[in-house]
């Protein structure tokens, strides 16, 4: 007999016997007639009452012989006294006992349930603002989100670019749907599968077309929900999650951000968090508890894989990692496809150049230029989206929000276009160089007062040195000009430096591209977000003089390329003035335009 049939039973039996005792005091009622004093006096003058029972507030008699069907009466006691002197005026008279039980209760009751009111009101507010879900007995709960095939509404067909992590995911969905088939050959699924992938890349949409895909119910939660400032909490809530699945099965759970949760755990507690140690402690234990064949499959994502703790990458619990990474080109224009299904797009619009124009941009980036596109093309009242529109969105994502009305005096806005044409020129006379998309001198952003844009060819993940001192000498294409034409330095090369020296400092440091520094990694930067690195950490300890020596290095190279850069733009110094002129005048310059100016260009 399980838990609900003993409550069952249990209840029927209290019904019965409740109803039984309704029933006696109810008959018992019905025997008993109240009378006034002076009628209980009567009937003894007539020796009508056998017997008498005086209590302390009332007297109780017992007739003779039944009268109306009545056994019994009752009537409220009077004193003596008071009960001779009433006679004799031959009145029915009583006496009313007034009843205190009611104040008196409310007299308790009323101000433990004021006070009991502040307080839940107190704690829901505070339990609010923690984050628990505004009632204190729930505190425990989980609040994840179930979803239904109906409710994601997400497939593999709605998910592009990421072909490889959908054929990984195939499985899970095969096992969800057949869990017999699987288990022929004495295989089992994996119990967990962690999504890996840097921000925007679509794990949390590839989770949810799992779910879609295979039918089943989609139980969906944040890392950062489980942890609480109570010790204790997180680890109620990952019971009740993984409980509330298991009456689901087959289902998905799927943790987002696991890094929250799951990150690595302190020796000897020191700098540690407890609520989060027990909370990751109890996961740990619902991975290994439960089992696969019951159709219960975790999903998680984080694109902090590297500060997740061992024990829960290790096999038996996320079996299986999936990298979504950044699309490639052929990703790129499969996921522009599926997101300009959403808006009428002109004919003029090319996916594989706008993906040309993308890299390094992530599903969700790609999926925002559509949208910046679409409103462009809404604000000019347009009748469908063109490709000007991709262009202008694509501008606004990558360099800033234009702003016309930042106005420049004549002096900065000459040594603004010299600038910008010096990085156009270097690109274009350096072989293997992106080619130069467009050239503008109308501020964008922040501090940018004007912008080079290049379209890379093709996805790139090799580069040799001499392609890495080609960027290099872009970078430096602007300082050289101001350098060439005014004889003078400004401000407006400090990024461009920077990024050079990055540039520089890693073909010395980390790919031991300088020969007289050797092939020894010096400084190793550890990957943050998949591939953004983060504050560089020193991979070994270095001398005084080992420093010095990267240090003229790295000089060495910025020295060598920006001399190389300055020949460039001097041996075609006047196509370099005829381009700036011509930006001045027209303030932007696109691809077809700049290769008309330099058809003579000298390299």
């Amino acid at each position: 007999m399980d838990n609900k049939q003993k409550f069952n039973a249990i209840f029927a039996i209290f019904a019965v016997i409740s109803i039984l005792v309704i029933h006696e005091l109810w008959v018992e009622q019905q025997s008993i007639a109240p009378v006034p004093y002076s009628e209980l006096e009567n009937l003894l003058q007539q020796n009508k009452i056998a017997e008498l029972t005086i209590r302390e507030k009332f007297i109780v008699g017992e007739l003779k012989e039944p009268e109306n069907g009545k056994k019994t009466i009752i009537a409220n006691r009077v004193e003596p006294e008071l009960a001779e002197h009433l006679s004799q005026y031959k009145v029915p008279y009583t006496q009313v006992y007034e009843s205190k039980f009611l104040a008196t209760l409310l007299s308790w009751i009323v101000p433990a349930l004021i006070f009991f009111g502040i307080w839940m009101l107190i704690l829901r507010k505070f339990a609010e603002k923690q984050g628990m879900g505004g009632s204190f007995m729930n505190i425990g709960k989980s609040k994840a989100k179930v979803y239904v095939e109906q409710q994601t509404g997400v497939t593999f067909d709605d998910v592009a670019g990421v072909d490889e992590s959908k054929a990984e995911l195939q499985e899970i969905v095969d096992f969800l749907k057949n869990p017999d088939e699987y288990g022929k050959l004495g295989a089992r699924m994996p119990k967990g599968v962690l999504l890996v992938g840097p921000p925007g890349t679509g794990k949390t949409l590839l989770a949810r077309a799992v779910a879609g895909q295979a039918g089943v119910p989609f139980f969906s939660i944040s890392g950062s929900e489980f942890v609480e400032m109570f010790v204790g909490v997180g680890a109620a809530r990952v019971r009740d999650l993984f409980e509330q699945a298991r009456k689901s099965a087959p289902a998905i759970i799927f943790i987002d951000e696991l890094d929250a949760l799951g990150r690595v755990r302190t020796a000897a507690g020191l700098g540690g968090n407890d609520e989060r140690e027990q909370t990751l402690n109890q996961l740990l234990v619902e991975l290994d508890g439960f089992d696969p064949s019951s159709g219960l499959v975790l999903l998680a994502a984080t694109n902090r894989p590297e500060v997740l703790d061992p024990a829960l990458l290790r096999a038996g619990r996320f079996d299986r990692q999936v990298l979504v990474d950044r699309p490639d080109k052929l990703g790129r224009i499969a996921i522009l496809k599926v997101h300009m299904k959403k808006i009428r797009v002109g004919e003029d619009v090319d996916p594989g150049q706008v993906a040309d124009l993308t890299t390094g941009f992530s599903g969700a980036d790609l999926a925002n230029l559509v949208n910046e596109a679409a409103l462009l093309a809404t604000r000019r009242q347009a009748e469908e989206v063109s490709m000007h529109d991709f262009t202008q969105a694509i501008e606004r994502i990558i360099a800033g929000l234009e702003k016309k009305n930042r106005l420049l005096n004549p002096r900065e806005r000459e040594i603004v276009a010299y600038h910008e044409v010096g990085h156009a020129l270097t690109a274009l006379a350096l072989p293997g160089t992106d080619p130069v998309f467009k050239i503008s001198i109308i501020p964008r952003g922040i501090g940018s007062l004007g912008y080079t844009l290049q379209r890379p060819t093709e996805d790139r993940f090799l580069m040799t040195r001499e392609e890495l001192e080609h960027k290099i000498a872009v970078l430096l294409g602007g300082r050289a000009a101001e350098k060439l034409i005014f004889n003078h330095l400004s401000t407006g090369a400090s990024d461009d430096i920077a990024r050079a020296t990055d540039i520089a400092r890693n073909m010395v440091t980390r790919y031991g591209m300088d020969p007289d520094i050797g092939f020894v990694v010096y400084e190793e930067n550890q990957p943050s977000l998949l591939g953004q690195h983060g504050y560089g950490v020193n991979g070994c300890q270095i001398s005084d003089s080992t420093a010095q020596r990267i240090d003229a290095s790295v000089r060495k190279i910025i020295d060598d390329t920006f001399a190389h850069t300055y020949d460039i733009l001097e041996k075609n110094r006047d196509i370099l003035e005829r381009c700036a002129k011509t930006l001045l005048e027209k303030e932007t310059l696109l691809e077809q335009e700049l290769i008309e100016l330099t058809s003579d260009l000298r390299r």
